[in-house]
C-alpha cells in the first residue's frame, strides 16, 4: 500500500495541466504535487497515475514517489481563486500526491540529450500504457539533478474509460512519431527485449494492489475492486507480450509525417552525427 499522509497547507496551484494540480505540504514534512479526485476525469486519472507510476518505477524508470493524501478542504479557505476553492471542496478525503522535485526543469531537447537506450525504454513503456500525452508539444518530462524523470500519467490506459473495448486495447498499435524522445533514435527493440519479460502477472498484481479500493468501487460491469484490478492485469500482461512489435517511430503510419518542428529534428540529427 502507498504511504498515507495528511495535507496541512495548500501552497499554490499548478496551472500547466488541465486538471489544476496543486503543491501542498503534508504532516510528514514533505511537499507534494497533489492531484484531486474532484478534477476532470476524477478518480480514473488518479488510478492511471498509481498504476503507471508504480509500474514505471518497477521497470527502473525514474518516476516521483507516490503517496495517498488525505485532504480537508478547510486548508484552502484562504485561497483567493474560486476555481481552486471549488476543486478543494469537491475533493475532500483521499487524493494522490507525487513527490515534488524542487529545482527541476521541464525537458528541453536543446539543452538535454537522451541516449538511445533510455529513450527506447521510455517509448516502450509509453506504448505499453498507451500514453497519448508525452509528445514534443507536452513532454511531461522533467530534468532533475541531471537525470530524466517521468511525470503526469493521467492520460494513459484510455481503455479504462470504456472497458467494452478491452480486447481491442490489448492489441492496439502505438504511434510514437510525435513522441518527445522520438528524435533521439529510441532503441525500441532492445527495450522490448529487456522490459517485456519483466511484465509478469505477479508484478502487475503487486502494482494494482496499490490502487485504493474507494477509487474502484461501483465500476460498471465489475463485481468489485478485485475484478477491476484483474482487468488491469490482464490487458497490460497481454499488451506487454507484443507491443514492442507495434510501435511506429518516424513516418506516421496514418496521417502523414511527424508534426515535430524542423528545428527539433534538424538539431537532434546534427547532434547524432557529431
Amino acid at each position: 500500500m502507498l504511504p498515507e499522509v495528511t495535507a496541512v497547507r495548500y501552497v499554490t496551484p499548478l496551472r500547466e495541466g488541465g486538471s489544476l494540480p496543486g503543491i501542498v505540504e503534508a504532516d510528514d514534512l514533505g511537499t507534494y504535487v497533489m492531484k484531486f479526485t474532484g478534477a476532470g476525469q476524477g478518480r480514473k486519472t488518479l488510478v492511471a497515475e498509481v498504476v503507471c507510476g508504480q509500474l514505471g518505477r518497477r521497470l527502473g524508470l525514474r518516476v516521483p514517489d507516490l503517496v495517498r493524501i488525505q485532504l480537508d478542504p478547510v486548508i484552502g479557505l484562504s485561497e483567493p481563486d474560486q476555481e481552486v476553492q471549488e476543486l478543494l471542496k469537491a475533493s475532500g478525503g483521499l487524493n494522490l500526491g507525487m513527490d515534488y522535485l524542487p529545482g527541476s526543469l521541464g525537458f528541453d531537447p536543446l539543452a538535454f540529450a537522451v541516449g538511445s537506450a533510455e529513450a527506447g525504454h521510455v517509448v516502450w513503456f509509453d506504448a505499453l500504457i498507451g500514453n497519448v500525452d508525452r509528445s514534443w508539444r507536452n513532454p511531461n518530462l522533467l530534468v532533475w539533478h541531471g537525470r530524466l524523470w517521468l511525470i503526469d500519467h493521467g492520460a494513459t490506459m484510455i481503455w479504462h474509460h470504456s472497458w467494452r473495448g478491452l480486447e481491442a486495447a490489448a492489441a492496439k498499435p502505438y504511434d510514437a512519431s510525435d513522441h518527445a524522445l522520438a528524435p533521439f533514435a529510441p532503441d525500441v527493440a532492445a527495450a522490448a527485449e529487456a522490459l517485456a519479460p519483466r511484465i509478469t502477472e505477479e508484478l502487475l498484481t503487486e502494482v494494482v494492489a496499490d490502487i485504493p479500493d474507494e477509487w474502484l468501487v461501483d465500476e460498471p460491469g465489475f463485481d468489485g475492486p478485485a475484478a477491476v484490478r484483474r482487468a488491469y492485469v490482464e490487458v497490460l500482461l497481454e499488451r506487454a507480450a507484443t507491443v514492442g512489435e507495434k510501435i511506429t517511430v518516424g513516418e506516421r503510419a496514418g496521417k502523414g509525417p511527424s508534426q515535430a518542428p524542423d528545428w527539433l529534428r534538424v538539431w537532434v540529427d546534427g547532434k547524432a552525427g557529431t
